[in-house]
C-alpha cells in the first residue's frame, strides 16, 4: 500500500544529492570549458557548441567554451582554476600534471575498432621525392606545438632515436601552431614534412580536413608512423566539489546515448563512446615529456 509516509520517506532520499547540487550551483553559476587547438578556431565552435550547450542543461548551470590560443594557455588556465574542465591532448595533459595543475583525467577517447591509441606521423607532398626521413636532410620541418605529443614529443622521441637533431638535421624547424596549420604548411610549401596525428586508415586529422574540402588526402604519403600513443583525455579541476564533479563526469559519459547526433557532430561519426581513465593511464606521457625536455636542455 502506497502511504504518504512512504512518499515522504522517498523525498527524503534524494535531498543530500539536491542541497549539494544547489550548494556547487551557487558557488559555480558558470563553468568555463576549454580545447586545445587542433583546428581553426571556427571549427572548434562549431564542433563544441552543441557540447558546452548540452553541458550546460545536464548540469543546470552555464558551461562556456573557451578555444585556448595555444597547449599552455589551457595548461595555465587549468593550474590558475580558471578552466574547470579542458579537453587535452596527451602530452600538454602530462604537462600540467607535472606543473602541478590540480586536475583529474575522467574521460578517454575510444577510436571506431575499440583501440585508445593513435599514432603521430609525418607527411610529405604526394610529388616529394623524399623515400625516408633520411632524404629530408637540409629541408624545412613542420611541427604543431611544444606541447603537442604527435606534433611535437613523439616526432623528437623518434628521431632522437634514429640519432637525428632536428635543429641540426633540417634547414628549419618551425611551430605552425595546430594540425590543421602543419598540413596547409606542407600543402604551400612553407615546409617539406610535417607532423601530424593519425588514427588508422579510416580517420585522421588530415581526413577530418578532406571533409571539409581543406585538403586532399591523396595529395600527401606518410613517411613515419610512431608506435601507438594513449588517446587524449578530458579532464576537471579536483578542486570542484565531488558532487559537482560526478555531475561532470556522469554528464560527459552518457552524451553518446542522451546527444548522439551532436557526439558524432564532435569527432565526424568516426569514434566510440567515451570511456572512464584516470591520471595513471599518462604516467608514460609524463616520462616522454622528461625525455624530451632532456634533450631541449641539452640543445641550450
Amino acid at each position: 500500500m502506497i502511504t504518504r509516509r512512504i512518499f515522504a520517506t522517498a523525498g527524503l532520499v534524494g535531498i543530500p544529492a539536491l542541497v549539494g547540487a544547489q550548494t556547487w550551483r551557487s558557488t559555480y553559476p558558470e563553468l568555463t570549458f576549454a580545447i586545445v587547438p587542433s583546428e581553426n578556431a571556427s571549427g572548434v565552435v562549431d564542433r563544441w557548441t552543441p557540447f558546452t550547450t548540452y553541458l550546460s542543461n545536464q548540469l543546470g548551470t552555464k558551461v562556456t567554451l573557451r578555444v585556448a590560443n595555444d597547449y599552455a594557455a589551457v595548461i595555465e588556465g587549468q593550474r590558475a582554476g580558471n578552466i574547470h574542465i579542458a579537453s587535452y591532448g596527451p602530452s600538454a595533459f602530462a604537462r600540467a600534471l607535472m606543473t602541478g595543475a590540480p586536475i583529474e583525467a575522467f574521460a578517454i577517447e575510444v577510436n571506431e575498432d575499440g583501440t585508445k591509441g593513435y599514432y603521430s606521423v609525418l607527411y610529405v607532398r604526394k610529388d616529394s621525392p623524399a623515400q625516408r626521413i633520411e632524404d629530408l636532410k637540409g629541408k624545412n620541418f613542420g611541427l604543431v606545438d611544444p606541447n603537442s605529443t604527435s606534433g611535437n614529443n613523439v616526432p623528437r622521441y623518434a628521431l632522437n632515436k634514429m640519432g637525428i637533431n632536428p635543429e641540426q638535421f633540417f634547414g628549419r624547424v618551425v611551430y605552425t601552431g595546430s594540425h590543421e596549420n602543419a598540413v596547409i604548411a606542407l600543402q604551400q610549401g612553407t615546409v617539406d614534412v610535417a607532423a601530424n596525428w593519425w588514427n588508422d586508415e579510416r580517420e585522421s586529422n588530415l581526413m577530418r580536413m578532406e571533409r571539409k574540402n581543406m585538403a586532399k588526402y591523396a595529395d600527401f604519403r606518410i613517411i613515419f608512423r610512431s608506435d601507438q600513443i594513449v588517446n587524449s583525455p578530458m579532464a576537471y579541476l579536483t578542486t570542484l566539489p565531488a558532487a559537482l564533479r560526478s555531475a561532470i563526469r556522469t554528464s560527459v559519459l552518457e552524451m553518446p546515448q542522451k546527444d548522439p547526433q551532436n557526439f558524432n557532430r564532435l569527432y565526424g561519426g568516426k569514434m566510440r563512446p567515451w570511456e572512464p581513465v584516470d591520471n595513471a593511464a599518462y604516467e608514460p606521457i609524463i616520462e616522454l615529456n622528461k625525455f624530451v625536455d632532456g634533450l631541449r636542455r641539452q640543445r641550450s
